[in-house]
């Protein structure tokens, strides 16, 4: 009789085992150490199995809460249609202004008279800062810059759903520049400015396409400032661009509404990747304020603008030196009023799409537990 020591990871064991019985312990030992090869093989197929699982569980996890949930994937449908509706409505306008501006006697004078009294209209700071932002490609550089950052600030976020939506909706918005090039421009009239048509006005296009791609990329927190600021900058733009005889009031409001519009219909499409992520979806004091404060300043000024052309409108087919004033300061309402509402809007259907409240309360951390 005699003792055989058998370890392992986990510790040794004693075996007992006959003299006579040499053979047998060595088929025990060579079936023990088969045996430890057989677990060894099959830990290692239960590690591949479970990093599997983990991986089919996310999957399943994200399915699961689709199904419970469809807001944890895309939008409420309501949201995508009120911005759909929202965008063409935008469009919808633009078309009207060209027509207004570029084909009718009134249009055309109203453009005129804007155009030769409006340097005389403006305070004289405004006016060099103008004069500045039109030196060179000031407009193209500032603007191209801001893209740039929306863009990183996208990739960082991981939005890469967002960063297809702002690329398609630059290319648009770029190649509706070049409608200057097909539109045509009858002579209703004799004119001081350029016989040729140029609306839309593409500096305005750049500016709010990059300030609204800005808007849209961003985090939450930072939405109603970057509307602020956004829609101060396009309204220098725009303004600019009439002070330096580049554009008539109706190229650049026609600019501002197409850039708006086709933003908003951009958002119609956001999906998953290019909103907010579930844990951070909470509703935003800043957003809502400077939103609907953008929007009523919006709505206000656009139509003080409308009461000043109804008012100046007998005088402009006979290009009226008493109209002057009424058409600048019209002019320029409609552009800050325009302005303020495609930023509003903006920044309203921003949070809309890409932070929805679901019904499952993901809605930022969970509550705190009871202290005692």
């Amino acid at each position: 009789m005699s003792f055989v020591a058998f370890g392992g990871d986990n510790g040794a064991f004693m075996a007992k085992i006959p003299e006579d019985g040499a053979s047998a312990a060595s088929t025990y030992i060579g079936a023990g150490a088969n045996a430890v090869t057989g677990v060894a093989a099959v830990a290692d197929l239960d590690t591949e199995t479970n990093a599997g699982n983990d991986a089919g569980a996310d999957d399943e996890v994200e399915k699961g809460l689709a199904q419970i949930d469809p807001l944890t994937i895309h939008p409420r449908i309501s949201s995508c249609v009120l911005a759909l509706v929202l965008s063409l409505v935008s469009l919808a306008l633009a078309a009207g202004i060209y027509w207004f501006g570029v084909h009718t006697l009134n249009g055309q004078s109203f453009d005129e008279i804007v155009w030769n009294g409006f340097v005389g209209s403006m305070p004289g700071w405004f006016v060099a800062v103008s004069r500045a932002l039109n030196s060179g490609l000031v407009i193209v550089i500032i603007s191209l810059a801001l893209a740039v950052i929306a863009f990183v600030v996208a990739v960082v976020r991981k939005r890469w759903w967002l960063v297809g939506q702002m690329a398609v909706c630059g290319v648009i918005t770029y190649a509706a520049a070049w409608l200057k090039r097909l539109l045509p421009r009858p002579m209703l009239m004799n004119i001081a400015s350029s016989h040729k048509n140029t609306a839309p006005s593409g500096h305005t296009l750049l500016a709010i396409g990059c300030c609204l791609v800005l808007l849209v990329a961003v985090p939450r927190v930072w939405r109603a400032v970057v509307a602020l600021l956004g829609a101060a900058y396009t309204i220098l733009v725009a303004a600019s661009l009439i002070v330096g005889h580049w554009h008539r009031p109706s190229d650049v409001l026609m600019s501002l509404l197409i850039g708006g519009g086709l933003m908003m219909l951009t958002l119609v499409f956001t999906r998953k990747s290019g909103m907010d992520s579930p844990g951070s979806r909470v509703s935003s004091a800043s957003i809502q304020i400077v939103a609907s404060v953008m929007i009523t300043f919006g709505v206000v000024s656009c139509i003080y603008a409308a009461y000043l052309l109804w008012q100046i409108y007998p005088g402009l087919e006979l290009s009226a030196a008493w109209a002057k004033s009424g058409a600048c300061a019209s002019s320029m309402a409609a552009i800050i009023g325009v302005a303020c509402l495609m930023f509003g809007l903006t920044l309203a259907l921003r949070q809309l799409t890409a932070s929805p409240l679901t019904r499952l309360g993901l809605v930022g951390a969970p509550p705190a537990p009871p202290e005692d």
